[in-house]
């Protein structure tokens, strides 16, 4: 396994290493090059309990 950060570019829509596009265009950093793959998915996981929340609130 290759130590250093990983980051999901949104610009390419893959797993970059530290070296890559502009932090503006990725999300991370991610211990993992796996973890880095999954940030669409935890982000769409977040948004929806965060609005299921805000419903609840209403």
């Amino acid at each position: 396994m290759t130590e250093g950060q990983w980051w999901f570019c949104l610009k390419h829509m893959r797993v970059e290493p530290d070296k890559g596009c502009p932090n503006k265009d990725r999300m991370g950093p991610y211990a993992s090059e796996q973890e880095a793959a999954g940030a669409l998915q935890r982000a769409a996981d977040r948004n929806k309990a965060w609005d299921e929340a805000d419903q609840d609130d209403e």
